[in-house]
């Protein structure tokens, strides 16, 4: 759960931290895992086009449909959302619940299948490590939200802040323990951001995956939305660079492993020690 702390009331304050803060950004020649991790790289695109190509085009839509509700369905778990894929298939034919509570929540559900959709469909190709291209997944997801969804709240004041569609946000955060940059920092820290993972090759993209979704919740550059954005981020990285046709994802994985996944993210989010440390 964000925790904001006080709205800034002149520009966003940068308070100049230095971008090698989030260094290590890439798997380095040196590393030590780096011959191990890039056989696995290798071992998985091969399984993922294979697995890709060995389904009839029709299966392989009608697989990529249920993938994204059930993408849609994980995600909302690791939000602490629970909406029954049941309702999320009532909301994708337009029924919705008379609760308001359930009827967001289907909103949410259908605004982030939406998203994935969009995305399936290739709209993100080459730019999902982008700052432009967050962006506009961010804006896509929350401008299909009910607005009781784009606000937080700030559990010690209860001063309520507005989420603004694929803006940066404009204000401090804290997630847990882990304080982000301060809001002035953000622009120069995805722009660091861009510039590391944009434009690698197949393999150094899938190594970078994993490393670029810290990179990206740890600079947490929305108010709110930035699990959902990081994941449907990685989800069309490894569309891209892996073939896998949408027909699945690591978002289920994730899910299945909740805790352990919020855990190592966590630790990656502590201060790096000296350069054996492996964070």
């Amino acid at each position: 759960m964000v925790n904001l702390k006080a709205a800034q009331k002149a520009a966003p304050t940068d308070r100049h931290e230095p971008i090698d803060e989030m260094e290590p950004m890439l798997i380095t020649e040196g590393s030590r895992f780096r011959r191990e991790l890039t056989e696995l790289a290798f071992e998985l695109s091969g399984k993922a086009a294979g697995f890709h190509r060995s389904l009839p085009v029709g299966i392989s839509a009608a697989l990529a449909h249920l993938v994204r509700s059930m993408n849609c369905y994980y995600s909302n778990l690791i939000e602490g959302h629970s909406t029954h894929p049941i309702e999320i298939e009532r909301a994708l034919k337009g029924q919705y619940s008379e609760n308001v509570k359930k009827r967001n929540l289907q909103l949410e559900a259908k605004a982030h299948i939406a998203v994935q959709q969009w995305i399936d469909d290739g709209h993100l190709a080459g730019r999902a490590t982008t700052s432009e291209g967050i962006c506009e997944v961010h804006r896509r997801f929350c401008m299909e939200l009910p607005d009781e969804l784009l606000w937080v709240e700030n559990p010690d004041t209860h001063e309520r802040l507005p989420v603004i569609p694929g803006k940066f946000r404009e204000n401090d955060v804290a997630v847990g323990r882990h304080v982000p940059v301060s809001p002035g920092a953000v622009p120069r820290f995805m722009d660091r951001f861009e510039k590391v993972y944009a434009g690698l090759n197949r393999v150094e993209s899938v190594l970078a995956a994993a490393a670029a979704h810290h990179r990206l919740a740890w600079i947490h550059p929305f108010l709110d939305g930035n699990g959902r954005v990081a994941r449907l981020m990685s989800h069309a990285t490894l569309l891209e660079k892996l073939d896998t046709g949408s027909i699945w994802s690591a978002a289920r994985g994730l899910a299945r492993n909740v805790e352990k996944y919020k855990e190592l993210l966590a630790n990656c989010d502590r201060t790096r020690r000296n350069d054996l440390d492996g964070r």
